[in-house]
């Protein structure tokens, strides 16, 4: 068992990763602007609840100094673009990454993991945007034309700026949670953008912004364990993909991303049946993590669960 700080604690992933981490036998300790209610708290996972605002540099000392954690995973963040002046978003996401690193290296904690976006690959871009290959990797380079994206941006850089200060002494890496989709969504709750799933799945352009994108939370959850039990087995301040193994949509994107994204005809060929527009093979590869949830069965669940109950 490890004691793993989670910061963000109380935001749509943060909530799903306390609750896996406690249910895997971690001591995990909350931080985020307010102390959750015990309702939304992880189902009393958690060894301590901190309320703290870590652009504050002074109280992200504190916190850390104070928690000596393990871990830190930094999910805190200004989590929708355009949802603040871009000028806020920018120095909010940054500082709260910068800050946290920080206070974590100075407390002597030798895991830490931060919490990045796909949206750094820069899709959804006005003046347009084509990738350079599909699926999208890792290795695809950043083009990121907003405020958030250029934050998360930030946060990687930040990592491996901290491991070329600190060395392997400092085990960093960042991770790009895709279109993330909380338990109570999929039995209806709206999702981030105020469409349920089956309204985003029913309605193609509802998720083409995101590229059909999607993960649940639980998987983050899960993904997150198994990241930082095999940190220190793989190249320091790495970034991972993280997602459903399939897209958000019930026609190949083969199909569906040149009727949004004009010029990827041949881009998007070869993702024919399920295939996602972003790959998680070095998650795979690296780490032996697979996703367990996916839509179809997911949905498939709860109409039997809703059907049983009814009867």
């Amino acid at each position: 068992m490890s004691r793993i700080l989670v910061t963000g604690s109380s935001g749509r992933l943060g909530r799903s990763v306390v609750a896996v981490l406690g249910q895997r036998g971690h001591e995990v300790i909350e931080v985020d602007l307010t102390v959750p209610n015990a309702e939304s708290a992880g189902a009393g996972t958690s060894a301590q609840q901190i309320a703290a605002d870590l652009t504050d540099a002074t109280q992200a000392s504190a916190v850390l100094e104070q928690t000596k954690p393990d871990a830190v995973i930094h999910l805190a963040a200004i989590a929708v673009p355009f949802s603040a002046p871009e000028q806020h978003i920018l120095r909010t996401n940054a500082s709260l990454a910068y800050n946290v690193m920080q206070a974590a290296v100075d407390a002597g904690v030798r895991k830490i993991v931060t919490a990045s976006s796909p949206t750094v690959f820069g899709y959804g871009a006005p003046e347009g945007w084509l990738p350079e290959r599909l699926p999208l990797d890792e290795d695809v380079a950043p083009r990121p034309w907003n405020a958030y994206a250029l934050s998360k941006l930030v946060a990687e850089r930040t990592a491996q700026m901290f491991a070329a200060q600190c060395g392997d002494r400092v085990r960093l890496a960042a991770f790009r949670p895709c279109y993330v989709i909380a338990p109570e969504e999929w039995e209806g709750a709206p999702t981030q953008q105020g469409h349920t799933i089956l309204e985003r799945l029913d309605d193609p352009a509802l998720s083409a912004p995101a590229l059909f994108n999607y993960v649940d939370a639980r998987d983050v959850g899960v993904f997150l364990d198994t990241l930082l039990a095999g940190i220190g087995d793989i190249p320091n301040a790495q970034t991972f993909m993280v997602g459903a193994a399939d897209a958000l949509a019930r026609r190949p994107l083969a199909e569906l991303l040149p009727q949004f994204i004009p010029g990827t005809e041949s881009l998007a060929a070869g993702l024919t049946g399920t295939q996602p527009a972003f790959s998680i093979e070095k998650a795979r590869r690296l780490l032996g993590w697979e996703p367990e949830h996916d839509w179809r069965s997911v949905l498939s669940e709860v109409s039997t669960h809703t059907l049983a109950g009814g009867a």
